[in-house]
């Protein structure tokens, strides 16, 4: 898909899922170094990315895993994973983040890779989103919430990122050229 018509997509979605939802509250963007690398996407990652996106604006839900009862982000994670691509996962956070994956640096993130972050601080795992590329991610991030997407240039989100990791298997992503 070019690059154009997927942030046209994406663009799209977000304004769609915003007249769906409450406004999140503002949240300043800071400037960062990372660059993201976009790689041309396969179809397995093209599935789980708009499975993803089209979830957005599903409730919030702590221990949620449908779209029916809503979704934490672990059980958003998993429930994309199975229904787009057919791949079971871990249920939780903690067990995500210590199955056997390929970890992915901040600039390879391909779409469909998952990431790992810190909200409460340190170095343990608390929550988890689903990158679709463009600096982005897909989570579904706190009570009284809904899925949404959010940038991981984001303060917030740059301070808690701890790690990706890539679980489609690589012959389901294409390579960087």
């Amino acid at each position: 898909m070019a690059m154009l018509a997927r942030f046209a997509f994406l663009s799209l979605v977000a304004l769609l899922a915003a007249c769906s939802s409450r406004a999140p509250a503002p949240a300043p963007v800071a400037k960062s170094p990372m660059v993201f690398n976009q790689a041309p996407s396969s179809p397995a990652a093209d599935d789980v990315l708009f499975r993803a996106i089209g979830l957005v604006g599903t409730p919030y839900r702590w221990g949620g895993n449908t779209p029916d009862s809503g979704f934490d982000c672990s059980g958003l994670i998993g429930y994309v994973y199975r229904d787009a691509a057919g791949i079971s996962l871990p249920r939780s956070t903690r067990e995500m983040i210590v199955m056997r994956a390929p970890n992915v640096d901040i600039n390879a993130l391909q779409s469909g890779d998952l990431v790992f972050f810190a909200t409460s601080g340190g170095s343990q795992v608390s929550h988890a989103g689903i990158y679709v590329g463009e600096g982005r991610f897909v989570h579904a991030p706190s009570t009284g919430g809904t899925v949404r997407l959010d940038y991981l240039s984001n303060s917030y989100w740059s301070k808690a990122y701890l790690q990706a990791k890539r679980v489609l298997p690589p012959g389901h992503l294409a390579q960087n050229p």
